[in-house]
């Protein structure tokens, strides 16, 4: 029953021996060291944290005064070279573990980009609010100048006066799509049980046949992720979206060798938005390009944000809207040499 609850805890918890070595550890701390449970019981702690004297002497006075300790906001340094802040929490068991350590890690990483993205969301929302209502009071002159330019034509004594109507009529088809573009997807969502391999390979596919070699496609898959529920064809666009926009940046800046791959991992006990969820894909589009410039990491995502001349600023404001209609969460992690395009999709419909 015990070892249910801690399985089932978001922060990390291990069990350590009288001699520092692990003797259990949670699903969440799997995650958080990226390591399996079974393959380092029995370690030493020092396998997971490294160079962090505090931590250590904190577990040798903990066992020795048989009191626990919790320390706020630390930095530990894991064994595979990330550093983290957390609060971690330090007890002395008794009774049939008597001489054992328990140790609770909580990453505040996390809990800082949950605010960051709540406050986000919140943002963005308002704007494609903005947008939406300003799109839909352009579309009804936009049908009265076509109309007009086309009764116009008609009437024209010289037919060489075409051409200019023409223009009329042209632009007005294309600022017509291009409002159509800022409404954003508008059909009710069709969701259906989905492989999210099945919607990759597709992508992968149309991909490489667009860029005809010129990127590098790599494909890194879980396959133990069950299916999710989502509609096709709107995912289809949303990651589509995500991978042309890595196209675009990596042919603009004549990157060498250049690289995307497509990851997908499955992950426990995360929380998007104000929801925990037992179980949630995670898919990582990773490009080798220039990085995003920091003037359009926190606007990224908003709508008519871009930072390609010809671009409109709608492909990843669309891809957004799409994920948030399946409550998932899309993010971005850039520097120069690599781009991180991060999204989370649920895999359960009820919160853990």
């Amino acid at each position: 029953m015990y070892k249910q609850l801690l399985d089932n805890l978001s922060g990390a918890v291990l069990m350590l021996d009288r001699d520092r070595c692990l003797q259990y550890l949670n699903p969440a701390g799997e995650m958080l060291f990226d390591v399996s449970a079974r393959r380092v019981q029995g370690e030493s702690v020092v396998t997971l944290i490294r160079d962090h004297s505090e931590f250590y002497d904190v577990l040798s006075d903990v066992y020795e005064s048989g009191h626990s300790f919790t320390r706020r906001e630390a930095h530990l340094l894991l064994f595979h070279g990330r550093e983290i802040a957390a609060d971690y929490s330090v007890t002395p068991l008794v009774g049939e573990h008597n001489g054992s350590l328990l140790v609770e890690i909580l990453p505040r990483d996390r809990l800082v980009r949950i605010g960051r993205e709540e406050e986000s969301r919140a943002q963005q929302e308002a704007t494609r609010g903005l947008i939406r209502g300003l799109a839909h009071e352009i579309k009804n002159p936009l049908g009265g100048i076509r109309g007009a330019a086309q009764l116009l034509e008609r009437a024209l004594p010289d037919r060489s006066l075409e051409d200019y109507t023409q223009v009329i009529i042209g632009e007005a088809d294309r600022l017509q799509n291009l409002v159509d573009r800022m409404l954003g997807p508008r059909n009710l969502l069709d969701k259906q049980p989905l492989n999210i391999h099945q919607i990759l390979e597709r992508i992968y596919n149309l991909v490489s046949a667009e860029t005809g070699g010129s990127v590098e496609l790599l494909r890194d898959y879980d396959p133990s992720i069950p299916n999710l529920e989502a509609d096709e064809e709107q995912l289809i666009q949303a990651v589509l979206n995500v991978v042309r926009n890595s196209v675009q940046a990596l042919l603009e800046s004549n990157t060498e060798s250049p690289r995307i791959v497509l990851r997908t991992r499955a992950i426990r006990q995360f929380t998007l938005g104000n929801e925990r969820h037992r179980l949630v894909c995670q898919l990582v589009i990773s490009d080798n390009g220039p990085g995003v410039p920091d003037k359009l990491k926190e606007t990224l995502f908003f709508p008519m944000i871009s930072g390609r001349a010809e671009g409109t600023g709608l492909g990843l404001s669309i891809a957004q809207s799409i994920i948030h209609q399946h409550r998932g969460l899309i993010e971005c992690q850039s520097q120069p040499g690599h781009t991180d395009f991060i999204i989370y999709f649920p895999l359960d419909n009820e919160r853990a």
